[in-house]
């Protein structure tokens, strides 16, 4: 399968558009983002746990990376409620489950291989989160080849200033965000090829989203297969 998977296009998709599909184990159902391959793939997913429905252990070559946006997820018998951001690197193995139900963003096979670290943040405690360059920022993780964290924005406040030269993908945790195409609402998904300077901007009320750049320079692009 292959959906959105031209990573020098422009990528969208809002609620509206969206819809969810089954995966195939019972409970789980899933909204494909951006996807190279089949059950074994590369991809970009929103991702629903009925009450307690689970997976069985598996692992997870080319790492996995979670957002908790709603309910509470669990993992190998630790919870984790909405709001904590999982980074779990190449060849690591995981029993995920949900007891009350949860909603994920989830993104699989896209770390180097020699990322070895296990990230746990909790992105609703204030400390966590700094005060830079007039927008709030709560870090998540970096290295040479990508930048990954939370921002909220006030109303009127332009997102990017200068291009994104390893491009960029967004997911609105939190109000909306208008560029000269439209308004996007809570739950869009957005990706900018590099190079790109998209011109989005806070809504009236302000925003929090989610923020990947960097990780789509072609130079270091990971877990595309031919």
């Amino acid at each position: 399968m292959l959906l959105n998977a031209d990573f020098t296009k422009h990528a969208v998709v809002i609620p509206d558009n969206a819809q969810w599909t089954c995966s195939p184990q019972p409970g789980v159902e899933r909204i494909m983002l951006d996807r190279i391959g089949h059950e074994q793939a590369r991809a970009t997913s929103l991702v629903r746990y009925a009450p307690h429905s689970e997976f069985p252990m598996h692992s997870h070559p080319g790492g996995e990376e979670i957002l908790v946006l709603s309910g509470t997820f669990t993992e190998n018998g630790t919870d984790y409620p909405s709001g904590w951001y999982l980074r779990n690197p190449d060849g690591s193995s995981h029993q995920p489950s949900s007891h009350e139900g949860t909603t994920i963003f989830v993104k699989l096979r896209q770390m180097v291989k020699n990322e070895n670290q296990f990230i746990r943040i909790d992105t609703n405690d204030s400390s966590n989160w700094h005060r830079m360059t007039q927008r709030d920022i709560c870090p998540l993780y970096s290295d040479n080849m990508e930048s990954v964290a939370l921002i909220k924005l006030a109303a009127g406040e332009r997102l990017f200033c200068s291009p994104v030269s390893g491009g960029a993908e967004i997911l609105l945790l939190e109000g909306e965000m208008t560029d000269p195409n439209g308004i996007y609402p809570k739950g869009s998904w957005l990706r900018f090829p590099p190079g790109d300077m998209p011109a989005l901007i806070a809504y009236a009320g302000g925003v929090t989203l989610y923020l990947k750049t960097g990780h789509l320079n072609p130079a270091t692009l990971t877990g595309v297969f031919p």
